[in-house]
């Protein structure tokens, strides 16, 4: 096997997904994004059961209820992982069998976005699968080991987010849930809401974007819904920006918010990576706050 160098005229012509997630409070309008997205190509994964919201959306859905089921669909989606030994989730063995179960893969080439709901209920499911697992039983005394279960969650949540970071050719946005805690210094935190901290922590090192859906106030107190998108924000909440177009505050729309990462980038390398301290924006953003729940 010849060893394959990708020149810059075909990377930059590649057909290039974006890998995101959003989080937010609950109800805060996280799963009505997908109006705002094409309905012919994009594949609603439904781990919620909560598509009330998107009741007469025309897209395509499914509804993982186990996580076999949601490895299953990663394979699907990703493609075979050839680093992988056979015996392991994500392999050619592994991609050969759900679609010996689910039929040709081809039949996703109609969708250019996965949307996936929630991250959060994912986690659970994961959790769920670890807890039987023999990692989870103390050799010792036979009795569940919750540690092992947390690291093994963590290496199965891992491993499930990279794979579908993969999916090269395709959107894939993870929407999750918002907490808020206050630190010992009584400081207001924002965090995503997943079992174990091993995800969360990893997270954003995986995806291109994370955005956190917020309503924010304006200092007059009239209140908007708006995705936060820099990672320096002054509100704390989870965000960056791996593409460089997006501003600190974007409109709470899911394709517009696409359309504007996927337009030429007006700043030179040199400008991007400018670390001088700008002077302070006098804008209502910057100094609006968070509305209160």
């Amino acid at each position: 096997m010849t060893f394959q160098i990708i020149t810059a005229d075909q990377r930059l012509s590649e057909k290039r997904g974006i890998k995101g997630c959003i989080f937010g409070r609950w109800k805060i309008g996280k799963t009505s994004l997908l109006w705002t997205l094409d309905a012919a190509s994009t594949l609603f994964i439904d781990l919620e059961a909560g598509d009330l919201a998107v009741e007469g959306w025309a897209g395509d859905t499914i509804r993982p209820r186990t996580w076999q089921e949601c490895r299953d669909f990663a394979a699907y989606i990703g493609g075979p992982n050839p680093a992988l030994r056979d015996n392991q989730p994500y392999s050619q063995a592994h991609y050969d069998y759900v679609c010996s179960q689910f039929g040709d893969a081809s039949a996703l080439d109609k969708y250019d976005t996965i949307f996936v709901d929630s991250i959060t209920v994912a986690a659970r499911l994961c959790f769920q699968w670890c807890t039987g697992q023999p990692e989870a039983i103390s050799e010792k005394t036979g009795k569940p080991d919750t540690r092992g279960a947390y690291g093994l969650l963590g290496r199965e949540m891992i491993g499930w987010l990279t794979h579908l970071q993969h999916a090269r050719g395709k959107n894939v946005w993870f929407v999750g849930i918002l907490d808020e805690k206050t630190d010992d210094f009584n400081r207001r935190i924002y965090m995503p809401q997943i079992d174990g901290s091993k995800t969360g922590l990893e997270l954003p090192g995986i995806v291109d974007q994370v955005v956190t859906m917020a309503e924010i106030k304006n200092d007059d107190g009239t209140a908007y819904r708006a995705f936060v998108c820099q990672t320096i924000n002054p509100w704390g909440f989870p965000a960056g920006d791996r593409s460089g177009r997006l501003a600190m505050i974007e409109e709470p729309h899911l394709g517009r918010l696409m359309e504007k990462i996927r337009q030429p980038l007006t700043k030179t390398a040199q400008e991007r990576l400018e670390f001088s301290t700008p002077q302070p924006a006098e804008t209502p953003a910057t100094n609006s706050q968070p509305a209160q729940e």
